[in-house]
């Protein structure tokens, strides 16, 4: 029996995405021998600042990456939209099973549109807040950071009228009753990646990459990759006011892309439909520059 150790933080989230893959491995070999190995990342450590403060370049991966170099495990896996876009290139990357809600999620409120003036939204995304006050001016955004169960007893406590949180995450840890409204991706733009698991691995490890291989759905697999070479072009991170979300047709893709300054003030938006996902993403990229992107991002 082959032993697969498979790296993750320790949150609840992170836990419950290690164990989802272990089983999809599972179920394509019944003979592997799963373990789990959690992992404190800097971005755990630091939680009490702003992801926008901390740069956003592998806050919650380094660790787990570490892990990988010196097989001391054999998979880590995140939250897609953590990964880098710009990975090293001993590493690579799939997208594992099916995507879940790739929405954002009010929790505390039905609606956008039922807040009352100055209500105080929690958000740890630079990219939900520059949306939603883009929309709604008269809302105050309001940093939060810990992990899903942490930031709704900071709204149970009334530290925040409503809290912005990822619609994936409130699913898989059976809590889709607290969410308010799930917003329309016309509305808010998802981050690229948003809603599947990552499996990284050391590339120079042949078989272990098949195993990798083997977990992906060439559908999804394309929309996310299409998504985070958006970012890529870009020379953005997670940090960076960017959404993308590349939705399969029958045939081809249709991406969407939607870069912001940090206040909302400025916004720039392409949308792109073909058979090829990464052209599209290429194109779409393009386009965000020729219209000004770099300045956005250096702006911030």
């Amino acid at each position: 029996m082959k032993k697969i150790r498979i790296a993750t933080r320790k949150s609840e989230l992170a836990l419950w995405q290690a164990k989802h893959v272990g089983s999809l491995l599972s179920q394509i070999d019944n003979e592997l021998d799963v373990e789990i190995v959690g992992y404190t990342t800097e971005g755990d450590i630091r939680r009490h600042e702003r992801l926008q403060d901390l740069g956003g370049k592998g806050l919650f991966t380094q660790e787990l990456e570490r892990g990988l170099l010196e097989q001391r495990v054999d998979f880590a896996v995140h939250s897609m939209k953590d990964v880098p876009a710009n990975l090293d290139e001993l590493f690579g990357v799939v997208a594992a099973g099916e995507r879940a809600d790739v929405r954002d999620a009010l929790v505390g409120a039905d609606s956008i549109l039922a807040l009352p003036k100055g209500s105080r939204v929690g958000s740890s995304s630079g990219r939900r807040a520059a949306q939603l006050v883009r929309q709604n001016r008269d809302l105050d955004i309001v940093p939060v950071r810990g992990n899903v169960g942490t930031r709704l007893e900071k709204l149970r406590r009334g530290e925040f009228d409503a809290l912005l949180l990822a619609c994936a995450g409130l699913d898989r840890l059976g809590l889709s009753s607290e969410v308010g409204q799930r917003l329309d991706i016309d509305f808010c733009v998802p981050a690229a990646g948003q809603g599947a698991l990552a499996v990284e691995f050391l590339k120079e490890r042949k078989d272990i990459a098949a195993i990798a291989a083997s977990l992906c759905i060439d559908s999804v697999a394309m929309a996310v990759e299409s998504e985070r070479l958006v970012v890529k072009r870009l020379g953005a991170d997670c940090t960076t006011p960017l959404g993308v979300y590349c939705r399969p047709l029958d045939p081809g893709y249709h991406v969407t892309a939607v870069l912001l300054t940090e206040a909302g003030d400025r916004c720039l938006r392409v949308e792109k439909k073909g058979e090829d996902g990464a052209a599209l993403a290429e194109d779409a990229a393009e386009t965000l520059l020729a219209m000004g992107a770099r300045e956005l991002i250096d702006v911030g």
